[in-house]
């Protein structure tokens, strides 16, 4: 799996991994959703990975995903920052996944 970040995705997301603790997951948040294959793709700040998480090297930025997940997308992905309605895309070059990309940090959306 690749990501490659625009430059507002990655303008808008630097400053919370300068701190060289903090890192990026792409999520397949499945929490009441009732059913794996619905899950919502999520991007999800975290400290340390879990024992499932595999690093993947995005351009520019690293991130983190559940292996297991990533059948449910096409392996190059683009993530984009749109500062006019505050919010991130996750597309391919076949299908955008959303248009809304949540961005979880510390449990909360921003």
């Amino acid at each position: 799996m690749h990501i490659t970040f625009s430059k507002a995705a990655t303008d808008r997301l630097s400053p919370y991994l300068n701190d060289g603790i903090t890192h990026l997951k792409l999520l397949h948040d499945m929490e009441g959703c009732g059913c794996v294959v619905s899950g919502v793709p999520t991007l999800q700040l975290i400290n340390e990975p879990s024992v499932d998480d595999k690093l993947a090297q995005g351009d520019p930025l690293p991130f983190y995903y559940e292996p297991r997940h990533e059948i449910y997308y096409e392996p190059m992905l683009r993530v984009d920052y749109d500062p006019a309605r505050n919010t991130f895309t996750l597309k391919s070059d076949n299908q955008i996944y959303t248009s809304n990309l949540r961005f979880l940090t510390e449990g909360s959306v921003v």
